[in-house]
């Protein structure tokens, strides 16, 4: 037999298997010869997969291959792309939205859907667009459905799981903390004005002699300044020694309160006292340690009373005067500690306290002084020295504090944002304490173990002012 003779008698054969299949299918030929079909496993695509419903998305490699289009494009083959569906996309929300057919059929059998009344549809892009009826935007997105139950107290926003992995949403928990910071102010180092002596005459004197000292010697105690005569403080002496064999012993107590009245010091009294003789001149000596700001006396000057002649600083402590900003002065206590940093000693710190906060505002600069008090032992802090000064500030004991970042500061308002579980978050109206360098302490509207969003809050509040102006326009449209 030929060929063409071959291939006719193969289709022939076909045709008759074919026809002969077909009708024993439809006259179930099998079950009346008591034969058992064994039913597919699989269902065909078409069976097993719904048509994709929807606008087209994009445009994927007919292989598969990470290549998309935003257009109808061609393979390097030639083959063409194939089209994605919005239903053929990846959705991380917890529903698609009905169709809109399935929607109008419920609107217009005056059903109410199993998640509450239906009260509008909003625009699927965040707009402040709503609509009493489904229909779709200029992308044909389809509007989406509010219920009655999803608005809550209308402020409070409700997130699904994959919305909150892709916005990055992240909380923390409210604990109580001791909240503190560092304020970074400029200071000058002052004499503590408690340990300045002033040595002037009470009365006419004449000064003899002046010890070699000079402005800015270090002296100590007890070390002679100059020696003086004065004819009022040389008659009350002589009264004193001629009455300190008298029985009346008011005489003695009278005259020798009126020496140390007169500014004789009190060694010279008792010497007095003990050789019943008057000196020529009397010695003047420093009262304390420290160094000499001022020397006026010379000899043979006559001195009157009220007359500076030396001015004595001790400066084994001194003062920091820092200039503290207006605004930050709620955060500044006294005790807190400060460390000091002199400009013209680097490598070295000096710590201290808080010892005043002034009872006034600087008119110009807005700032207020505040007195720190440091030990300076070795002498080395000299006025007016320039400090860069570091206040440690905050609540010494704990409080509710919460991170920085958890804070949503409007200007007009703070909040912050509460997770509630199952994807709703609750802004509340906080009334803030000190803020420190990671954590601000919360006076009012949060408690100890709240859990607070902490990173973005701000898709948060702008979903939660958004969801308050839709229920604004929803009432508005429900008055008559």
């Amino acid at each position: 037999m030929n060929t063409p003779l071959r291939v006719a008698a193969t289709l022939s054969l076909a045709v008759l298997l074919g026809g002969g299949g077909y009708w024993a299918g439809t006259n179930d030929l099998g079950r009346r010869l008591g034969l058992h079909v064994v039913e597919q496993a699989l269902a065909t695509p078409a069976a097993s997969m719904a048509a994709p419903t929807g606008a087209v998305i994009y445009y994927r490699h007919p292989d598969g291959l990470p290549k998309f289009s935003a257009t109808p494009t061609n393979a390097e083959d030639g083959r063409p792309f194939v089209a994605v569906h919005a239903s053929e996309d990846a959705s991380f929300v917890d529903a698609a939205p009905k169709p809109v057919e399935e929607n109008a059929a419920m609107a217009s059998s005056g059903t109410a859907p199993s998640k509450g009344k239906l009260l509008y549809y909003r625009n699927p892009m965040g707009l402040p667009d709503t609509s009493k009826v489904p229909k779709k935007d200029s992308m044909g997105m389809d509007y989406i459905p509010v219920y009655e139950g999803d608005q809550g107290d209308a402020s409070t926003v409700k997130v699904s799981l994959g919305k909150l992995q892709r916005t990055g949403v992240k909380t923390a928990i409210a604990e109580m903390a001791s909240i503190s910071r560092k304020i970074q102010v400029p200071g000058t180092v002052a004499l503590d004005e408690r340990l300045v002596s002033i040595i002037s005459m009470r009365t006419d004197s004449f000064v003899d002699d002046v010890a070699d000292v000079t402005t800015g010697d270090h002296i100590h105690k007890g070390e002679k300044l100059f020696r003086f005569y004065s004819r009022e403080i040389a008659t009350a002496a002589s009264e004193y020694a001629a009455g300190r064999n008298d029985a009346r012993g008011n005489g003695d107590a009278g005259s020798a309160l009126r020496l140390k009245n007169l500014g004789v010091p009190q060694e010279v009294i008792d010497a007095i006292g003990n050789t019943r003789q008057v000196p020529p001149s009397i010695s003047y000596v420093a009262p304390r340690n420290g160094i000499v700001l001022e020397r006026m006396a010379t000899t043979g000057m006559m001195a009157k009373p009220g007359d500076v002649l030396f001015r004595i600083a001790d400066i084994s402590n001194v003062w920091v005067m820092a200039d503290v900003p207006e605004y930050d002065l709620a955060s500044v206590r006294n005790g807190a500690e400060v460390n000091v940093s002199i400009r013209s000693l680097p490598g070295r710190a000096f710590r201290g306290v808080v010892d005043l906060i002034y009872p006034q505002v600087d008119m110009q600069t807005r700032t207020t002084k505040v007195r720190i008090e440091l030990p300076n032992p070795d002498g080395v802090l000299l006025a007016n020295m320039y400090a860069d000064v570091e206040i440690e500030t905050g609540a010494p004991k704990p409080v509710v504090s919460v991170p920085n970042s958890a804070i949503v500061d409007t200007g007009d308002r703070q909040i912050v944002f509460i997770a509630k579980g199952d994807g709703q978050f609750e802004p509340k109206d906080v009334k803030l304490g000190v803020r420190g360098e990671d954590q601000t302490e919360i006076i009012k509207g949060v408690d100890a173990g709240d859990k607070v969003v902490v990173a973005a809050n701000f898709l948060l509040d702008a979903e939660s002012n958004l969801n308050s102006a839709l229920s604004a326009m929803t009432s508005e449209e429900a008055k008559p």
